[in-house]
């Protein structure tokens, strides 16, 4: 398992998709994780410290796990399998459980937890990020996450 920073999320201009981006630094490959606009504004919102008045859904169950006693551990990438991401929430007492890809990372942002993911998902789906122009473009990438809102996003975020 690699260790992964959450650089955030983008809408890509050419497709209108939205993904997240997964940064294994240590061999300058960003792993692009297509999700939907609720999960975006979600990680965007946790990722700027913003609350919302009521919980969300990630919010909740974040919540539900600090009331039980459980900790998120990690979020693991485990399978990309035709075109979709899996992921494994692993809680304190080593118990595992399914999860979307987006949502595992949307959970980890709210409690601070690392996601790791597989070595052979990084070097299949991740994007080597060698040249200047990319290296800027990733700089202003982190530069756009600092000032980047819910709003930013399509859809309307949870109740």
């Amino acid at each position: 398992m690699v260790p992964m920073e959450i650089l955030g999320v983008r809408q890509q201009q050419r497709d209108q998709e939205i993904v997240v981006l997964l940064l294994d630094s240590a061999a300058d490959l960003a792993v692009p994780i297509v999700i939907g606009p609720r999960e975006a504004s979600a990680i965007a919102m946790a990722q700027a410290g913003l609350a919302t008045p009521r919980p969300m859904t990630h919010d909740l169950l974040r919540d539900v796990l600090a009331a039980v006693g459980v900790e998120l551990e990690r979020v693991e990438i485990v399978a990309l399998e035709g075109g979709i991401y899996f992921a494994e929430l692993v809680l304190s007492g080593g118990a595992r459980l399914d999860s979307r890809a987006s949502d595992a990372i949307a959970l980890a942002v709210r409690t601070g937890s690392p996601v790791l993911c597989s070595a052979e998902i990084v070097a299949l789906a991740g994007v080597e990020i060698v040249d200047v122009e990319q290296r800027e473009e990733m700089e202003k990438f982190r530069a756009f996450l600092d000032h980047v809102s819910p709003d930013d996003f399509s859809g309307p975020p949870g109740q």
